[in-house]
């Protein structure tokens, strides 16, 4: 098992559209995160910033299935006006944050 962490931000005053649109997830983008082996997938915030952890088999194989889904750049299209995230050029995905502690 392999964890990817990421981080964003939220625009100002735009948390709860930001949750809404989770909870309302769309089941083709579920599916998508399922075939891409990701799972355990959270994101908290702190202020305006979001912080997101998944666990999957293979991180460079979930982030090369998502960097090649349509579904996936519907998404972040759709989440664009509400938050800002910065996209690893070379993957197209989320940007790894580099564990630095871990406690089993």
């Amino acid at each position: 098992m392999e964890r990817f962490t990421w981080k964003a931000y939220v625009l100002p005053g735009q948390l709860d559209e930001y949750i809404r649109r989770h909870d309302q997830i769309w089941p083709e983008m579920t599916e998508t995160l399922n075939r891409a082996g990701i799972r355990n997938y959270t994101i908290w915030n702190v202020g305006d910033d979001l912080f997101g952890y998944y666990e999957c088999d293979s991180v460079a194989e979930a982030a090369r299935l998502q960097a090649e889904s349509p579904v996936v750049a519907r998404w972040n299209g759709y989440m664009k006006d509400v938050m800002v995230m910065e996209l690893d050029p070379e993957t197209g995905a989320q940007v790894l944050l580099k564990q630095v502690f871990i406690h089993n």
